[in-house]
């Protein structure tokens, strides 16, 4: 990869020169995304949602959030058998605008009556501008309440949850892929690690350009030890040189972090994710790596440095022996489309049919959102991971039946359709 890529605003200029003028990858990437004053999240300029820069299944409407919510209470209802008395914690990380929130806590509240005293929702919002825009989202929401229907909440850092760990639910969705990528290039045969650089172009302007560098040892010895663990076998043996990929680093520290959060209880990771033979493969030569802006995809990740959404797609392989190294149990997983038919997705397309006539309008908008939410070319190819968290020190600790949403879906039952 050669050649100008993108120009170099002011700002991320600045960036470049206190460092030497050339930085990995990762680090662009999380320039980009989480400068507190200039990139997409850290400012909060970046908007989630049909009117926004991009879609996630939550802000489609409301029927992710309900489906979602029936998983939610079979979870805190085993938790609560199983510790009486202490709070009991939905932790949602990178809560985005809180759309989610804000439907798991009516639904929470509806389905759990008798517990909606010892639940909190907790928000963990690493970019102060996303956390401005939640707050006045919740806050919107609660005014709209009725006290039945509210929940305590809070905000925390993963690391105050360290400090004082919880009970209960760990949220991940469409999370891990947007934390920070090493980008990997195939040069003489052997794989090396992608640059950004800052260099002045032909008309004098300055401008950022790919490089690379060789891998680091310690980067080398985790991306070997994973590699060797998954059976994963890099570089392929059919690849030319300029095969690239990304490998997913920090999302070890994550699930580390995480799991050192929460005493005991559930991690559900909805993300992008694809098998190592489709991930890693000679076709995919380029990788999964991409930015989001004004609903449109662009390959061009460097250009216009803190205004677009830059996200990598998860190898599952990789992605569970990082979380299985790192604390936690993997208790299964499926695609988004499996998972809403086994929490009653048919019954939610049988009820919308039954709508009265001036609800049609409302009905047609929520079936085809439902239909997007499980298309295999749309966000239906998601997977949903559970990962359990069982602390040893704690007497009669259990996790209960198996999750809902890996089990076999009931079926339609079109004479009894599902509450909306």
């Amino acid at each position: 990869m050669t050649g100008p890529a993108a120009p170099c605003p002011l700002w991320l200029q600045q960036r470049f020169e206190e460092v030497g003028g050339s930085v990995p990858f990762s680090q662009f990437m999380d320039w980009a995304l989480h400068d507190p004053e200039h990139g997409a999240y850290g400012s909060g300029q970046l908007k989630i949602g049909q009117a926004g820069d991009f879609v996630t299944s939550a802000t489609l409407g409301p029927d992710f959030a309900a489906l979602m919510a029936g998983q939610l209470v079979q979870w805190i209802r085993t938790l609560a058998q199983d510790h009486p008395t202490e709070t009991l914690s939905i932790v949602e990380v990178g809560p985005g605008e809180a759309e989610m929130s804000c439907e798991l806590i009516t639904h929470l509240a509806e389905q759990l009556p008798e517990l909606r005293h010892r639940l909190e929702l907790v928000l963990v919002e690493a970019n102060p501008g996303m956390e401005q825009r939640q707050r006045n989202r919740l806050e919107q929401h609660q005014r709209s309440c009725e006290p039945q229907q509210r929940l305590s909440q809070r905000w925390a850092s993963l690391s105050d949850l360290m400090t004082k760990p919880v009970i209960g639910v760990l949220i991940a969705h469409e999370l891990l892929d947007a934390l920070p990528v090493e980008r990997l290039e195939l040069i003489d045969g052997q794989l090396r690690r992608q640059t950004v650089q800052l260099q002045q172009d032909d008309d004098g302007d300055l401008g950022l350009h790919w490089g690379h560098e060789p891998i680091p040892q310690p980067l080398q010895e985790r991306l070997n030890a994973t590699l060797a663990a998954a059976q994963i076998a890099l570089p392929l043996d059919n690849a030319e040189d300029g095969w690239t990929t990304e490998w997913h680093d920090q999302c070890a520290r994550w699930f580390a972090e995480a799991s050192e959060a929460l005493i005991t209880g559930h991690l559900l990771v909805v993300d992008y994710a694809l098998e190592a033979h489709r991930y890693y493969s000679s076709q995919r030569s380029q990788g999964t790596l991409i930015a989001y802006r004004n609903q449109r995809a662009s390959e061009n990740v460097l250009a216009d440095a803190g205004k677009n959404d830059i996200t990598a797609h998860l190898c599952l392989e990789t992605l569970v022996h990082q979380a299985t190294n790192n604390g936690w149990s993997l208790e299964g997983q499926c695609r988004q489309g499996e998972a809403l038919l086994a929490l009653g997705l048919a019954e939610r397309f049988s009820s919308l049919q039954q709508l009265p006539g001036h609800q049609l309008a409302e009905g047609l908008q929520r079936r085809e959102a439902l239909l997007r939410l499980v298309d295999p070319a749309c966000l239906g190819d998601f997977r949903w991971l559970s990962f359990l968290r069982i602390n040893p020190l704690l007497p009669n600790e259990r996790m209960g039946e198996r999750s809902q949403f890996l089990q076999e879906p009931l079926g339609l039952n079109a004479s009894k359709p599902g509450k909306l």
